[in-house]
């Protein structure tokens, strides 16, 4: 089933197991109208988590203001979950576009500090910091350990305009400081200042992102993909017969990508005894791990695909001069990933173990753009039929808390 008109990627879903009864199904179906309605009337003037996908919504910073910053020829970017993932996301996507060296400092992690202490162009690098609250502890301490190269000309900050270690920091520093709108969380905010800023300073184009975010909901409402698959997906959970998503996945591309999914997913939907555990796996190479637990294993999960359509020039060759891999003569390595997948495919069907199947057309914002604002949306409209908030994480927020507490003790 085709996404929409552009065709920058589709989705196909074979949920084989799905038997629930007609009157859930239409009870979901009924809510989920009901949310996508409103949020087609609202959306302009709605100051919530979704309004970035508005075409009124404005960013809070200015191309011309920020030109100066283009000339760094790499770009350091410090931040946590989805503060960075999104950016991450992005710029493993579109890596034939970006010129620059982008380092990303994401964890805890003493030694890749020190090896970037000692790198010599650090200095001549390009900070952004981003933090919503700004006090994200790791944010704090990363930033801290890398004080001696941040400088009023080489630095910017993204936090929101209330008291905060970070807008101290700007202050004391003399930092610039771009607001994080406090009604966008980090998860949720990719295609805001936190997201568009730094992919303007990559020298990608912000406004390809965000061409009809809305297209794929309004064409064909009463038959939308979205719709379908969100309320299908919340009676899954709702089964508790799947505990997992594994995001397996054959687009180099989209590796980071799923990252980002991963936390939009398990942040999202994993309250009240509710949620599915999304997993990461990379082929070809899972098919020789993890496969013979996906195929023969509990059917517990439900398989994500990912793949693109994209094009390889080089061809193999047989340089080994063997007739018995003669069948890879000639052949791209895409050529060779569509035919693994293809047959883990098969297999599935064969099996009856449901799929989700995800191919990418087309490698530039206007896809990214579209995936991010699809699983955005699903999720929501999941936490909607679950009568769950998908907006809050008050489970990371008592971790928080906690870690604080014993580090004041």
């Amino acid at each position: 089933m085709k996404l929409n008109k552009r065709e920058n990627f589709y989705i196909k879903n074979n949920f084989e197991y799905s038997k629930s009864k007609k009157v859930k199904y239409k009870k979901n179906i009924n809510i989920l109208n009901k949310n996508v309605n409103y949020l087609l009337n609202n959306i302009d003037n709605n100051k919530d988590a979704l309004h970035s996908f508005s075409k009124k919504f404005r960013h809070q910073f200015n191309k011309k203001e920020l030109h100066k910053f283009k000339k760094f020829k790499t770009i350091t970017i410090i931040g946590m979950g989805g503060s960075i993932l999104g950016i991450e996301a992005f710029s493993a996507f579109l890596r034939y576009k970006i010129k620059k060296e982008l380092i990303f400092i994401n964890n805890l992690e003493e030694l890749n500090i020190q090896y970037l202490n000692q790198k010599k162009n650090i200095k001549n690098s390009l900070y952004i910091i981003i933090s919503k609250s700004g006090n994200t502890i790791e944010t704090i301490i990363n930033l801290n350990l890398l004080k001696k190269h941040i400088k009023p000309y080489n630095a910017i900050v993204i936090t929101e305009n209330k008291k905060s270690l970070l807008r101290n920091f700007c202050k004391n520093f003399k930092i610039i400081n771009i607001k994080h709108k406090n009604y966008i969380g980090g998860r949720y905010s990719v295609l805001s200042e936190v997201g568009m800023l730094p992919a303007y300073l990559m020298g990608l184009n912000i406004d390809k992102f965000k061409v009809d975010l809305l297209n794929f909901i309004k064409i064909n409402k009463k038959k939308s993909l979205l719709i379908q698959s969100a309320s299908k997906l919340s009676k899954i959970i709702s089964s508790k017969k799947i505990t997992s998503i594994i995001l397996f996945n054959y687009c180099s591309e989209l590796k980071y990508f799923l990252y980002w999914c991963q936390q939009l997913i398990a942040e999202s939907l994993g309250k009240k005894g509710k949620g599915l555990l999304p997993v990461i796996s990379e082929a070809p190479k899972d098919h020789h791990s993890l496969l013979q637990l996906y195929l023969d294993g509990p059917k517990d999960k439900l398989f994500y695909i990912f793949s693109s359509r994209t094009k390889n020039k080089n061809k193999i060759k047989n340089n080994l001069k063997e007739k018995e891999i003669n069948f890879i003569k000639d052949k791209s390595i895409n050529q060779i990933l569509e035919a693994k997948k293809n047959a883990f495919i098969q297999i599935l069907k064969a099996k009856k173990i449901p799929f989700r199947e995800f191919k990418i057309n087309k490698i530039n914002e206007e896809t990214i753009g579209e995936l991010f604002s699809y699983f955005i949306l699903e999720t929501v409209l999941i936490g909607k039929c679950l009568n769950i908030n998908p907006f809050d994480q008050p489970a990371v927020e008592q971790v928080k808390i906690l870690t604080k507490k014993i580090l004041t003790s």
